[in-house]
């Protein structure tokens, strides 16, 4: 068995919204992988393990693979351990990604490049914060600024979905680095499924009012923010570990910089 350490990836969706006139009340959930996901592609690629408690993805020369959660979620926070592709990986993405369905849709993803981490904001998001922790110590926030003009997803349904696939003709140095297929099959390894979340079905959420008052009760998702030290750790990640960052891209943005550039530090 491989020593390599699974992080604990979170996706956390800050909240305190109305779905119609009710407060919500989040429903908790600890994944077996047969019951909470589908395969989408890859056919045998794609393998749930140990009773449920195991997933792989694999990778080769012909076909990545990828799974999707059966639930759709509106808010929460969800938590999965991740064992990256070891080794010489570069070329391969490892995704792991909230998404709602149509052209409009809202997303907010991970990345991993190889071995390297590179997050992703596509108009994703919820009435606070959207918050990325890597083993449970934050790495990103992305907060509400619909004020200034900022798109912020708060009302689609999104399920969750990762994928090991081939990206070598841009995932690293821009397609110059191209994938080793001698060290194929490439796997990532998942485990630990939690989503202490609201899921959606058939146009409702699982999230209720608990009374007449309107209080209601959630997970401490939704009202976590960040504390000093939290704010230092965003700090020293940013420092130590990032390798691009948009609002400081002028290159892509010749006409000037995303407004949200403006306004947070954390980005």
């Amino acid at each position: 068995m491989s020593s390599i350490k699974y992080p604990t990836i979170t996706l956390l969706l800050s909240v305190m919204i109305f779905i119609s006139s009710d407060l919500m009340a989040s429903a908790s959930s600890a994944g077996n992988f047969y019951n909470e996901f589908d395969i989408t592609f890859g056919g045998d690629r794609a393998k749930i393990l140990n009773g449920g408690q195991q997933l792989t993805l694999s990778l080769d020369q012909y076909s990545g693979s990828g799974f999707r959660s059966k639930n759709e979620y509106l808010f929460g926070r969800i938590d999965m351990q991740i064992k990256l592709v070891p080794g010489n990986s570069a070329g391969t993405v490892t995704t792991f990604y909230l998404s709602s369905e149509g052209p409009g849709h809202d997303e907010i993803d991970f990345e991993f490049l190889g071995n390297l981490l590179f997050t992703c904001i596509l108009l994703c998001g919820n009435r606070q914060r959207i918050i990325f922790l890597v083993d449970n110590n934050p790495i990103r926030v992305f907060n509400n600024m619909e004020s200034i003009g900022v798109p912020f997803p708060k009302s689609q349904p999104m399920r969750l979905y990762s994928s090991l696939w081939n990206a070598d003709d841009w995932a690293t140095r821009g397609g110059l680095v191209k994938t080793d297929w001698t060290k194929a099959p490439f796997t990532a390894s998942y485990r630990n499924f939690n989503a202490d979340a609201c899921v959606w079905n058939a146009g409702s959420s699982s999230c209720v009012s608990t009374t007449s008052s309107n209080s209601f009760e959630a997970g401490a998702w939704q009202d976590q923010a960040l504390d000093a030290r939290g704010r230092n750790r965003i700090r020293w990640v940013q420092q130590k570990h990032m390798v691009y960052n948009y609002c400081t891209d002028f290159k892509r943005f010749p006409q000037g910089l995303p407004v949200e550039c403006k306004r947070s530090r954390f980005l």
